[in-house]
């Protein structure tokens, strides 16, 4: 899990930009439904096609080719740059960003951080959802198939659990005055650039049951069932809120042991600072759309830099395809995406 980091001082001081990019992607769990190689970059009809081409090798890209270009400049801009490209990033891991942060603070502590994670031409991100990762266990006597009256069946105790814990999504967060202001703005965008659907889900808790396993044989009443959630924290809401609602949960299933994986509280910067507005600008003279502000469902390394008080701003392709089959970039976007951060890091830099 290699970490790339690069920096260089322009030759008066300035602000210090950092540029962030994952090296990691995705798996792929199968080839059915590709229609091109999931891991051979195709060029098709003015699409690049693979495996994390969106998410997010384009963005990481850009990355690359700000600091490769800017880099070169150094009697012209202000500061510093770094280039801080890395690995473990899918799964929120130890051995990226966070390590970096812990590690080597003087590369990844800037003033400003711009990230090519997916967004589409039509929003920049100043914020995202937090994410909570659960695993449930039930465990219960088990019996033969036959014998239902002998034992619970675990995987029908689980399923009541999993019916209590969407209860969570009818929860809606008390956001900060300006941020609610910018999410009402951003609202036909976020819809339009994320499915309908998306903007309601930013403002709740949203319950995903990502895996469940469960008994033996068909004809067996299962004894136990493991399940894994994950669950995304708006702004305005913490996990004590969903600490508050498992401990109610648990007091009504003896059978059932609850464990924390992960979590990462939601965060956002400020919605109209001065890196996120060059992106603006920069966006509507390139590919003549302003991206509207928006909080993300998805979750970034981003948040590591705003957990230390630092703005980070998320601008890169559509996701299209993303974590699914046939991911793709349509090459125009692509090239718009370097072109937007290689702008808008001069400008930043040149202030």
């Amino acid at each position: 899990m290699p970490n790339v980091v690069a920096m260089t001082k322009f030759a008066t001081s300035g602000r210090h930009l950092v540029l962030n990019g994952h090296i990691d992607v995705f798996p792929v769990e199968s080839e059915v439904g590709w229609t091109h190689r999931p891991w051979g970059g195709d060029l098709v009809d003015g699409k690049i096609y693979g495996r994390g081409v969106a998410d997010m090798k384009v963005g990481t890209t850009a990355a690359i080719m700000t600091y490769r270009y800017l880099s070169e400049l150094k009697g012209q801009l202000k500061g510093k740059l770094s280039l801080v490209a890395v690995s473990d990033e899918e799964t929120f891991g130890p051995w990226g960003a966070r390590y970096l942060f812990d590690n080597r603070h003087e590369s990844v502590f800037g003033d400003a951080c711009l990230i090519g994670e997916p967004s589409g031409p039509h929003t920049v991100r100043y914020g995202e959802k937090g994410t909570l990762w659960m695993k449930f266990t039930v465990r219960t006597k088990g019996a033969h198939g036959a014998y239902v009256h002998m034992s619970e069946n675990a995987l029908l105790v689980a399923a009541d659990v999993i019916k209590d814990l969407r209860k969570l999504e009818e929860i809606e967060a008390k956001e900060a005055s300006n941020l609610s202001a910018s999410l009402d703005a951003a609202s036909s965008a976020i819809d339009r650039s994320y499915g309908n659907g998306a903007f309601r889900n930013l403002r709740r808790i949203t319950v995903n049951v990502g895996r469940l396993t469960a008994g033996t044989k068909i004809n067996m009443v299962p004894a136990e069932c493991q399940f894994e959630v994950d669950m995304r924290i708006p702004n305005g809401l913490t996990d004590v809120t969903v600490d508050g609602h498992l401990e109610a949960i648990k007091s009504r299933f003896p059978q059932l042991e609850i464990d924390r994986i992960t979590y990462n509280p939601p965060s956002w910067s400020e919605p109209d600072g001065a890196l996120l507005q060059h992106v603006q600008n920069n966006a509507l003279s390139i590919c003549g759309i302003k991206p509207a502000p928006v909080i993300a469902l998805t979750g970034t390394d981003a948040r590591l830099w705003r957990y230390h008080d630092i703005p980070a701003y998320v601008y890169g392709p559509a996701p299209k395809g993303m974590g699914s089959f046939d991911e793709h970039v349509d090459v125009e976007e692509a090239l718009n995406v370097v072109k937007c951060h290689l702008l808008s890091a001069w400008d930043y830099l040149s202030a």
